[in-house]
């Protein structure tokens, strides 16, 4: 009996210094670095993270850099972090950004903002920016709009540098603005829109697509409205000054500061072009008119040949009766044979006087 208490103690005791060997290789290391770094972690601490799948050297790494930053972090804060999937390396990261710009910011929001699916290195340096340019923008609107799918960055920057929008845009299908003034003179003019982000518009306003489109057509229609294309090139900045007075920056995500009129140059003669395009259509309508009163015509005269056809067709018909007609006069005795040579000689009497009525005349010389 005193031999198997023996046997188990010592098996108490190699399995103990086994899993004291064990911890040494596996989280000596990293221990040694957290302690040499001032940051205390319990050694157990890492064995329990391995069991609940949080990578330690994760854990230990952020701690280290945000003690180092002179922020304390909870290493239980971290491992939840990481459990709900979220990038620590880059949460300490922001963090640290935060600190060193003095913007006083909860980790928790941070970290939730970073859950959510959202950039926090933009956020901080969009609440960077704006502070160094006086832009009001607080923690959780920087957060909406990022979350929004805007660039939070680039809205700051353009708020206190403003861009330049081509209108029609680069790069598009087509070149120019192309519109037509009342004297029927196409005119073709390209603009140049400044900008600048307005913050508190940025959640659900239009994009610069808007923009571009709205200064289009008011341009178009400016011109459209002058009564020449010369009043367009001898003043272009009156159409940019009644397009920039409509206010076609409402419901936008930008305030427009100016318009500018890059370029305009003269097009076709599109109201010649329509009177020409009228008059060959006039033309075709009257002659496909002329062509039908002509075959209308040939019809008519086609019906006529037609009758006159027939009216031959009853004479001939009339005259074979007549020798029925002689041949039952003889026989029922109303005509002589005197009366059959008579009426010979009368038919040839009129075909001699026929004929020689049709002969020409002939003249002195001949």
């Amino acid at each position: 009996m005193p031999q198997l208490i023996t046997f188990g103690v010592g098996g108490i005791i190699v399995i103990g210094l086994l899993f004291i060997v064990w911890m040494v290789v596996s989280f000596g290391g990293l221990w040694l670095q957290a302690v040499f770094s001032d940051v205390h972690v319990n050694p157990f601490s890492l064995v329990g993270m391995m069991f609940r799948r949080v990578n330690s050297k994760v854990i230990v790494n952020s701690m280290i850099v945000a003690q180092k930053a002179g922020m304390t972090m909870r290493r239980d804060f971290l491992e939840s972090h990481f459990l709900a999937r979220g990038n620590v390396p880059v949460l300490i990261q922001a963090l640290v950004m935060a600190k060193q710009a003095g913007l006083q910011i909860r980790q928790e929001a941070l970290g939730a903002h970073l859950l959510a699916g959202g950039d926090v290195l933009a956020v901080i340096r969009a609440l960077i920016a704006a502070g160094k340019a006086q832009i009001e923008l607080s923690f959780d609107k920087a957060c909406a709009i990022d979350l929004a799918g805007r660039n939070i960055v680039e809205a700051v920057n353009t708020s206190v540098d403003p861009r330049v929008i081509d209108c029609p845009k680069a790069g598009g299908n087509r070149g120019t603005l192309d519109a037509v003034a009342k004297d029927g003179i196409q005119v073709k003019a390209k603009a140049r829109v400044t900008v600048r982000t307005c913050i508190d518009r940025l959640i659900g306003g239009a994009t610069d697509d808007t923009i571009i489109a709205r200064v289009g057509e008011g341009i178009v229609s400016a011109i459209g409205s002058s009564g020449s294309y010369t009043e367009v090139l001898e003043n272009p900045d009156r159409i940019s000054n009644a397009v920039l007075a409509k206010g076609l920056d409402a419901g936008t995500a930008f305030e427009i500061l100016s318009i500018d009129i890059a370029d305009v140059d003269v097009g076709e003669n599109i109201g010649a072009k329509l009177d020409i395009d009228r008059a060959n259509a006039r033309k075709q309508v009257a002659q496909a008119d002329a062509e039908k009163r002509a075959a209308e015509a040939r019809a008519a005269q086609a019906e006529q040949e037609a009758k006159i056809f027939e009216m031959r067709a009853k004479v001939v018909e009339a005259e074979s009766q007549i020798p029925l007609a002689m041949a039952e006069a003889f026989r029922s005795g109303n005509m002589g044979i005197m009366d059959y040579y008579r009426m010979k000689n009368i038919q040839a009497d009129t075909e001699m006087r026929s004929t020689i009525g049709d002969k020409p005349k002939k003249g002195p010389s001949e």
